[in-house]
């Protein structure tokens, strides 16, 4: 008696758990959302590099074009906190057709500006004043977080249309989702074409040079959800 009891419970829990363990029936959709926002900002990195003979003429130098350079941004009204250093560099450069040794000083720093119109401005004086290198422009948005939060929805939203796309046919409805992965990738934003010069006259006419074309800029998310299928 006491072996047959031992033999039922045995059965039924293999029975409960083989219940418990059945596969729940899943579809695996991706989706991506797509927001197109005209930037309001721009990031631009822009350096001074002197070169001499002596690191201490060379790197003074590099400081007196540098006090000059930050000087002129505060007289732009551009915050403190939107302007910051960057890089520092001094180092020894060996020119092997001239057979000797001089010294590069370097110092990059990075400036947001908020006002994209006044940009042709802002470039002009800086050359002015002493920067002799470019290294970068990114545009932004000051709703960044904002769309990002939009294309999110829109990239859930376009996975679930996906989904009942695919068991429209099969009588089956689209139902909790089970798993939500964000496969969003960095964004890189291209660089715009530039010139040193911004103010420069054109063609004669009295009016200014436009050097910067803001376009667009595209935030994509991409993610992939795992339903239940009911």
């Amino acid at each position: 008696m006491k072996k047959t009891a031992l033999i039922l419970i045995v059965l039924f829990t293999t029975l409960t758990q083989s219940q418990e363990m059945k596969p729940i029936p899943l579809i695996n959709v991706s989706g991506e959302g797509k927001i197109k926002v005209t930037p309001d900002q721009v990031s631009i990195s822009i350096s001074v590099e002197t070169k001499g003979a002596k690191a201490v003429e060379v790197k003074k130098e590099n400081d007196t074009k540098i006090d000059a350079v930050l000087k002129y941004i505060k007289k732009m009204n551009i915050a403190k906190e939107d302007f910051q250093t960057q890089r520092v560099n001094l180092y020894p450069n060996y020119d092997y057709e001239k057979k000797k040794s001089n010294y590069i000083a370097t110092q990059t720093v990075i400036v947001l500006l908020k006002d994209l119109s006044r940009y042709d401005a802002l470039m002009d004086g800086l050359v002015d004043v002493g920067i002799n290198r470019i290294d970068n422009v990114e545009f932004k948005s000051s709703k960044m977080e904002t769309l990002q939060a939009e294309a999110r929805k829109l990239a859930i939203k376009n996975a679930k249309a996906k989904a009942e796309d695919f068991v429209s046919v099969l009588n089956q409805k689209v139902g909790k989702a089970m798993t939500i992965s964000d496969n969003t990738q960095a964004y890189y934003p291209p660089r715009p074409m530039y010139e040193m010069k911004a103010m420069a006259m054109a063609d004669g006419g009295g009016a200014p040079q436009e050097t910067l074309a803001p376009g667009e800029i595209e935030l994509v998310v991409n993610v992939s959800v795992s339903f239940i299928l009911e």
